[in-house]
């Protein structure tokens, strides 16, 4: 059974999920609270919550946490690719097209970019638009300018 907490960070509240001693999601609102969840924290949530608070305070720039990545294949490598991104550095969804090796998949990086079930751990916020402009978050545009302040990059 998965299990889900929120918790109050910097950008408000945040679900995180796990199953079976894995993340499953993070979501944005209680109103994104999954269905097949049950509320009741856990040691590794509560451990997610404390890299998340230190990742806030600029102590932390890599997530070590056990992660479940549900997607088709083309989803995972886009993922596996943000995770690739180093903290406060940003790529266009053009550029991480090209990291998979498929140059023409831009549009569908961003489709697998919006259906990232564990942003801020999968750093989507990273994504950029190809001429330097912030384009769509699933947390809103006001929350990836923050996650990317956090890493001094300035939007």
């Amino acid at each position: 059974m998965k299990k889900m907490f929120f918790y109050d960070t910097t950008i408000g509240k945040l679900g995180i999920a796990e199953e079976n001693n894995v993340l499953t999601d993070l979501c944005f609102s209680k109103k994104n609270i999954a269905f097949d969840s049950i509320l009741e924290e856990t040691i590794l949530l509560r451990e997610a919550y404390r890299q998340i608070q230190e990742y806030f305070a600029r102590k932390r720039q890599v997530f070590d946490l056990p992660l479940a990545l549900k997607g088709t294949e083309f989803q995972q490598k886009v993922w596996q690719a943000l995770i690739e991104i180093p903290f406060g550095e940003t790529r266009s969804y053009g550029e991480i097209a090209k990291s998979i090796h498929q140059p023409k998949a831009s549009r569908a990086v961003g489709m697998a970019n919006h259906k990232n079930p564990l942003p801020i751990f999968i750093p989507c916020h990273r994504v950029i638009g190809a001429n330097g402009k912030l384009v769509g978050y699933a947390g809103g545009i006001e929350i990836k300018k923050i996650l990317l302040n956090v890493e001094n990059l300035v939007y």
